[in-house]
């Protein structure tokens, strides 16, 4: 009989188990999550509470079945500056409102379509190409962090971030490989614990304790309840908003990619169990309640994906109990401030290894579904996906009009790219992979 080695999400971990688990997804999408609403004006509270407000609505939506952490996303940081540049938050928070209504259309689309048509038009080698993107396309995020430091506004290479980020990866890689029983299910926590206390001992002066000492014990998040409010009925206002809301159609090839690499990750179809449309559906309905509140539309977060692709803990409560923490530090100011103290180069450090390992989910299903390289078709159609996604190629719309400042980003073109060419070029069925071929037969 074959053992099982991960915890399933409706299992529950022991309470001395379940708290390090879920701080270590916290610190996982903690420093994405508060960069959006720092680069963008919003509060930094408030997508705190926001992200785990959401995360909670995604799971109760999914039945609990996909254990996706839903933190701040970025493909919305231009089109909310520009606009809020132009009409104030209002409009840009209206913006983000509907364009979590789009997710929820395209929600009730899928529900009615169902998920068949998916195995057209994303086969095998199209999927794996997508997730190896979403994972690599983040390396240069992960090393810069690493190995970069900001002076006068100014990207420039400095050798101590390099130290912390390479101790912090070394400690990270060792915990994962060579620690056995529940201290091996938290190399992530491990890892920036231990890079945070070698900054504090060989560069204290990078760890500013003042604002943790200055900070208030209880904070109350500055919801904006009535930012959109004000502006719902005012015309010029919409038409800017939908500068927004088409960025939704963005995100969701970024969603899709997103749950792909999760259902991967679980080795189970979360598509069809407990659906697309449900995912789609939650987080819609997180992005708009985000927006309501004042707080940066919400997305999966590939950085919890890496965890548990490392971990193998699916659990549900260890996702949930994540989100509450984030909802409470969202009220406990020192906790926020000593959150934020956490050196960059250590988040660089641990990024590299989570980005990574999404990469190596995809590079896994080439190898599972057996994908012919050796076929002209499929070396072509992976190449465009990966160089176009790696490579950073998107496409933005400047000057007026309604998609002014609207930009395709490189993980949506290169799988719209993808699917585009599977369509078009002849010889679909080498796509699919010889894995997927055989299992058709046996089912025929």
């Amino acid at each position: 009989m074959s053992q099982k080695h991960y915890v399933d999400v409706d299992e529950t971990p022991q309470i001395s188990k379940l708290l390090p688990l879920s701080i270590q997804h916290l610190f996982a999408m903690f420093g994405s999550t508060v960069l959006v609403p720092i680069l963008t004006g919003l509060d930094v509270a408030t997508a705190l509470f926001t992200s785990g407000i959401g995360t909670l609505l995604f799971l109760w939506i999914t039945k609990g079945k996909i254990p996706n952490y839903l933190g701040s996303s970025f493909a919305f940081i231009g089109p909310i500056i520009a606009v809020t540049a132009s009409h104030g938050v209002g409009t840009a928070l209206l913006g983000c409102f509907l364009s979590g209504i789009v997710y929820i259309i395209v929600a009730g689309i899928v529900k009615k379509a169902g998920v068949k048509w998916l195995d057209k038009v994303l086969p095998p080698v199209v999927i794996a190409s997508v997730i190896v993107v979403i994972g690599l396309s983040l390396a240069g995020v992960a090393v810069d962090m690493a190995t970069k430091v900001t002076v006068d506004g100014q990207s420039q290479m400095s050798l101590t971030s390099i130290e912390i980020s390479l101790v912090t990866m070394l400690i990270t890689i060792l915990a994962a490989v060579m620690l056995r029983g529940f201290l091996g299910l938290i190399p992530i926590l491990i890892g920036i614990i231990t890079g945070y206390v070698y900054t504090l001992i060989r560069h204290p002066e990078l760890i500013d304790f003042q604002k943790v000492v200055t900070a208030d014990w209880f904070v109350a998040p500055p919801f904006k309840f009535g930012e959109v409010m004000g502006v719902i009925g005012n015309g010029s206002a919409w038409i800017a908003a939908l500068v927004i809301a088409p960025v939704a159609f963005v995100t969701l090839a970024e969603h899709l990619g997103h749950l792909l690499v999760t259902s991967k990750v679980m080795d189970r179809d979360l598509m069809k169990n407990p659906g697309l449309h449900r995912s789609l559906l939650g987080d819609g309905i997180a992005t708009s309640l985000a927006a309501f509140i004042g707080g940066p539309p919400a997305t999966t977060y590939g950085e919890n994906i890496g965890v548990l692709a490392i971990t193998r803990v699916y659990s549900k409560v260890v996702i949930g109990l994540a989100a509450v923490f984030a909802i409470l530090f969202a009220f406990i100011g020192k906790i926020s401030a000593l959150l934020m103290t956490i050196p960059t180069p250590v988040l660089g450090g641990v990024s590299i290894i989570l980005f990574g390992i999404i990469a190596a989910q995809g590079l896994r299903m080439y190898v599972e579904h057996k994908v012919d390289f050796a076929n002209k078709r499929n070396m072509i159609v992976a190449a465009a996906i990966l160089v176009t996604g790696i490579g950073g190629y998107k496409i933005s719309f400047a000057g007026g009009g309604l998609f002014s400042d609207l930009t395709i980003d490189n993980i949506a073109f290169s799988t719209f790219l993808g699917i585009f060419l599977h369509l078009i070029l002849p010889g679909k069925e080498s796509a699919m992979g010889e894995a997927s071929r055989e299992d058709e037969k046996q089912i025929a």
